[in-house]
């Protein structure tokens, strides 16, 4: 895979820009209480701008990069291993690569996503999204069509459980490492749950 070219780089550090500086006004003011006009005015760009990059402030949470890091650590996963444990194996390597600024971006963007309610409602769209990816990325490894109620079922479950798992972890103390705890809801849904 060929790396992007100058153009595409610097509208990724824009993009990027751009979010940071709506995650650290959204920390210091609040979600509800910051404008466009604000984050654009601090990422020294026109809220125009801004719309290139995001359709809504919404978005600017629910924007990453993960989902194609993750179907690429899924769809190399090794060959042996069922399709839960692959996407363990996915979600411990992908994130693996983190680095501590990483995680905490996500972290804050995943506690924004299941506590602000317009972007709990757009997160549905993202959901539906990831979904049609994990199951592309089983359909690469079963031969399966991705369209099948079985890789269907999977994605949507292991989505469910991932999501589950984080809303209980940010509820919690947070002193546990988020990574197992969602590794742990995945062990659980490649147990049956204990039946």
């Amino acid at each position: 895979m060929s790396s992007p070219g100058l153009r595409e780089r610097k509208k990724q550090k824009t993009r990027w820009s751009i979010q940071e500086h709506a995650l650290r006004l959204f920390r210091e003011q609040g979600y509800e209480d910051t404008t466009v006009d604000q984050i654009a005015a601090a990422a020294e760009v026109s809220p125009s701008t801004f719309f290139r990059y995001f359709k809504t402030k919404e978005d600017v949470v629910l924007h990453d990069e993960w989902d194609p890091v993750f179907v690429r650590y899924l769809t190399e996963a090794p060959a042996g291993l069922s399709l839960v444990a692959a996407m363990r194996y996915a979600l411990r390597e992908g994130l693996a690569d983190f680095d501590d600024a990483d995680r905490t971006k996500t972290l804050q963007r995943a506690d924004l996503m299941l506590r602000v309610p317009a972007v709990r409602m757009r997160l549905l769209d993202n959901v539906a999204t990831t979904i049609d990816l994990i199951a592309e990325a089983a359909a690469a490894r079963t031969g399966e069509p991705a369209g099948s109620a079985r890789l269907r079922a999977y994605a949507g479950a292991c989505c469910g459980a991932l999501l589950g798992a984080m809303s209980t972890w940010l509820a919690s103390d947070r002193s546990a490492d988020p990574i197992q705890v969602m590794d742990q809801a995945l062990a659980e849904l490649e147990s049956g749950f204990g039946s």
